[in-house]
Parts: C-alpha cells; structure tokens; sequence
C-alpha cells in the first residue's frame, strides 16, 4: 500500500472519528465553549488529505483523502460562522422572569409569554450549533 494512501485513510478516520463527536455532542447539547481542538483536528484531516496526495495514492486510494479533505474544511467553516457567543449577563437562569416574547407553537398558533404569568412553566428552546 502506497504511503499516500495510509495517510489518506489515517485522514478519513480522523475526520469522521471527529465529526462522530462533534454530532455525538451535539445530540447531547454539551458542546464545548472552547472549540479550538475540534477545529485543530479537522484541519489535521484535511492536512493529512492533502499529504496524501503529494505523496502519491492509488486510483482507488484517492477516495478517501477527498472524503477527508471536505469533512475536515467544512465543519470548521460551520463552526467558525456560528459561535454563539451570549452577551454577558444576557443568560437566563432558573428562577428568573422570563422577558416579553412571542413565537410560534408547534401547532402553527401564536404564544404569547404573557399567557405564562401565575403559572410555573418550563420552557426550552432548541437551535443546532450552526
């Protein structure tokens, strides 16, 4: 086996090794603040890709490199456009009041906040990392 192609794999394993986390992560909602080790190894996946072809793959030996090449440019382009950063002090904690809001309930209706008021309520809001 050519070297390019162990290095092309060794570039598909550690980007799909990563993205599992990454999801895994996500599924979980604990992702990280500081995210710097999960871009560092995406782009040492692309790295590896690109290594992979410098030092000469096979036909077939090709695939994985690319595979690894777009995984580990494209989560760290997500990640790096959204890093939900919250202004300080801007965080709810339990047992705070609720600011004035409305939004769209799961049955298409308007829901006001205000409806809320002398009742204990548990709210959750969902947004992917991205």
């Amino acid at each position: 086996m050519k070297t390019g192609t162990k290095l092309g794999i060794a570039s598909l394993v550690l980007a799909l090794g990563t993205a599992v986390l990454w999801f895994y992560l996500v599924h979980q909602v604990s992702l990280p603040d500081d995210r710097t080790p999960f871009v560092v190894a995406f782009l040492a996946a692309s790295a590896l890709g690109f290594a992979a072809y410098i030092k000469g793959t096979s036909l077939l030996g090709g695939l994985p490199p690319v595979v690894g090449i777009l995984i580990g440019l494209f989560l760290p382009l997500t990640i790096y456009i959204s890093p939900q950063v919250l202004e300080e002090g801007g965080a709810i904690k339990v047992g705070d009041t609720i600011p004035h809001f409305t939004a769209v309930d799961g049955n298409g209706e308007t829901f006001d906040s205000d409806s809320l008021h002398g009742h204990l309520a548990l709210i959750k809001f969902f947004r992917a990392h991205w």
